[in-house]
């Protein structure tokens, strides 16, 4: 069993700092005291440890009293003992850290000194007492001054820490979570249209059925792949195979879809947030649209990268859902913008900025 826990901040220091307690039996044993004043003595260490050890632990505004305790048992004993100089070290050495700023523990040092010195006169306490109790508190103290500010921007580093470790995981849930809808909102329409597919053409073609279960096999494996991926922040495809990806969902749907794009050299970044914007909006025309025709365009234009997903569904709401949101998130992030119209089916514009990375190979 431990007398002692050890603290977290200051370690073994406190007991260390205990050595100069010493200073408070030189007298009665030098003097051969009697028995009294060895009572009085003892008493006085049994009072001041417990202040001691809990002013390293309380909060405000407990330390301010244990602090002022210590000051005044220093103060009380000094007329029959100089060694009581040390209480006023050990109260003027934690002024520092019982405060916010060295303005204040200057003040509230200052003051302590102040009241020594009337004490020292009004009493003519020998110079055994008052020079220490001055001249070594002062020096402890505005030492302590430094390492107390140290201690205090330390603290507000580690919450800043704190704090910025807190924001990263929230990002990180957060992106996981519109990554998830990407794959999964997408993946998922995709096998429920194969699965009605086969189901229509289980008695009138056995071999296309079994070809779209054997699709619908792949793309539910797929699915896991890229959810896997997508924890791991790694799991958009690029442009090139969305677009075909994109035609070929679009097509089993019994949409007719244009596609037009310009090849382009896109930093991974750019591509990644174009593609994934590209799934989410052949997913929302998969599950709302209802539509016949579709065009997908990518295009370079007044110094940006154009990307457009337009059907001739029946358009919608103007409230946007956890899957356009993320996409907005996305596309903002980069510095682009992105534009909805629902008035003839819907429009969805995405525009990006074209940074010193991105190269047009050819129109």
């Amino acid at each position: 069993m431990k007398i002692f826990k050890v603290d977290e901040d200051h370690g073994w220091m406190p007991l260390v700092w205990l050595a100069y307690l010493v200073f408070f039996f030189i007298h009665p044993v030098a003097d051969r005291v009697g028995a009294r004043e060895w009572v009085a003595t003892l008493l006085a260490v049994a009072v001041f440890l417990p202040l001691y050890f809990f002013t390293y632990r309380a909060a405000r505004p407990w330390c301010y009293l244990t602090v002022a305790g210590i000051a005044l048992m220093g103060m009380g004993f000094a007329p029959f003992n100089a060694g009581a100089a040390c209480f006023i070290i050990y109260a003027a050495a934690f002024l520092p850290f019982i405060v916010d700023s060295e303005l204040a523990a200057v003040a509230l040092l200052a003051g302590l000194m102040a009241l020594v010195g009337i004490e020292a006169r009004v009493l003519h306490l020998p110079l055994g007492f008052t020079l220490p109790a001055v001249f070594f508190s002062a020096l402890i103290s505005v030492g302590n001054i430094f390492f107390a500010q140290r201690a205090r921007s330390l603290e507000k580093l580690k919450m800043a820490h704190t704090e910025i470790e807190f924001l990263a995981k929230v990002a990180e849930r957060e992106r996981i979570a519109r990554d998830l809808h990407d794959v999964l909102g997408h993946t998922l329409s995709l096998i429920t249209l194969k699965s009605e597919l086969a189901g229509k053409l289980m008695d009138s073609n056995p071999a296309q059925a079994k070809a779209e279960i054997a699709d619908v096999e792949h793309t539910a494996r797929q699915a896991l792949a890229e959810v896997r991926q997508a924890i791991g922040g790694y799991r958009a495809t690029g442009i090139e195979e969305e677009f075909r990806h994109a035609k070929a969902t679009l097509e089993t749907a019994g949409v007719k879809v244009e596609c037009q794009r310009a090849p382009l050299t896109l930093p991974p970044t750019q591509e990644s947030v174009l593609a994934l914007a590209l799934r989410e909006s052949v997913t929302n025309v998969l599950r709302h649209a209802h539509a016949q025709h579709c065009q997908l365009r990518l295009d370079q234009s007044n110094g940006h990268c154009r990307l457009e997903v337009h059907d001739d569904g029946r358009g919608g709401s103007q409230v946007e859902g956890n899957g356009l949101r993320g996409m907005r998130e996305r596309v903002e992030a980069l510095g682009g913008s992105l534009a909805r119209d629902t008035s003839a089916g819907t429009r969805v514009t995405i525009l990006l900025p074209v940074t010193a990375e991105t190269e047009v190979i050819s129109a």
